[in-house]
Parts: structure tokens; C-alpha cells; sequence
């Protein structure tokens, strides 16, 4: 688990999110592979953008979007502690929710995101625009990387949804 220093990038436009889940879409394939998505601040746009391929129900097992604490809780496995102590916008919330996605959707890869997409929500600690995302592979240790977007609220989420899909991408690939 790491995390990277703040990142600041533009918008993806719905082009690129869907050549991004074209490529995504060819590289489960041909790996047999399974995708698990659990989203908070994107609202299920990962999921919809990838299930828009045509097909991917070869590949795409399921997508969860837990917004509340409870949510997050019950459908994740993520731990009261975790939530209490360091909030749902976090390191450690993020690699709970997809190690939670994987452990009970049965796919082979999870991607998790959680942030604040704003207009509110912000704090001095945690401004709008920052995201937590996650990925794991069965086997292996869940990374979590830590963003700053720029932006509106469509904004930081279409910049979410982007990351998400190229973590995605680099995971299979690496």
C-alpha cells in the first residue's frame, strides 16, 4: 500500500473513459479475468462506463455503491473502527472496501474509490476533489493511492472514474 503525492489532471471526456474500457474490456478477456468495482464518490460510473462494453458480462461480476458508513459496513466489510477513526475518505477505508469487493464478489480484481466530489463536503484536511482509490488482485496486496482533483463536482468524479480505469488497466498489465 502506498500512496502518491497530490495529483492534479483534467477531465476525461466520455471518449476517453470509453477507449479506456474498451482496452480494459479486451485485456480481461483475454486473461479470463473478473472485475468487482465498489464506489462511493462516483456514484457507480465506473461500472456503468465498463458495462457499457458490449459483452462484459464475460468479464464485469459486479459493482456496489456505498455511500454511507453503514453501507460501507455491512456490503464491504469495512470496520466501524476504521470508519471512526479515520473517516470514509481515507487510506485505510479504501483498501477495506476493496479487499471487501474481492473477498465477497468472487472476481479476480477490485477497484475501489472514496472522496469528496464536492461542491460540499470539504474540510481544511480533506478539500473537495480528494479521492481514495484502491485495486487488488486475488493473491495479492491491495494499493491504494491518494488524489487531489481540481474542479466541479462532474469534474473530480469524471478525473475518479479515469484512475480508477487506468489503475485497472496497469494491475492486469503488471
Amino acid at each position: 500500500m502506498s500512496s502518491s503525492p497530490d495529483v492534479h489532471q483534467t477531465g476525461a471526456s466520455d471518449r476517453e473513459l470509453n477507449e479506456l474500457a474498451q482496452t480494459i474490456a479486451t485485456i480481461f478477456v483475454q486473461r479470463a479475468a473478473t472485475l468487482a468495482t465498489a464506489e462511493s464518490c462516483t456514484g457507480g460510473w465506473i461500472a456503468k462506463t465498463l458495462t457499457d462494453v458490449a459483452g462484459s458480462s464475460v468479464w464485469f461480476e459486479c459493482g456496489v455503491v456505498t455511500y454511507s458508513y453503514e453501507a460501507k459496513e455491512s456490503l464491504l466489510g469495512v470496520r466501524p473502527e476504521i470508519l471512526a477513526q479515520h473517516g470514509a475518505v481515507s487510506r485505510e477505508c479504501v483498501v477495506e472496501m476493496v479487499a471487501g469487493a474481492l473477498a465477497r464478489f468472487g472476481a479476480t480484481v477490485a477497484v475501489a474509490v472514496t472522496g469528496i466530489a464536492g461542491p460540499t463536503g470539504g474540510t481544511p484536511d480533506k478539500p473537495v476533489g480528494t479521492v481514495w482509490i484502491g485495486w487488488k488482485r486475488r493473491g495479492g496486496y491491495a494499493h491504494a493511492e491518494l488524489f487531489h482533483f481540481d474542479g466541479d463536482r462532474e469534474a473530480v468524479r469524471r478525473q475518479t472514474v479515469a484512475a480508477a480505469l487506468r489503475g485497472v488497466q496497469k494491475i492486469l498489465t503488471s
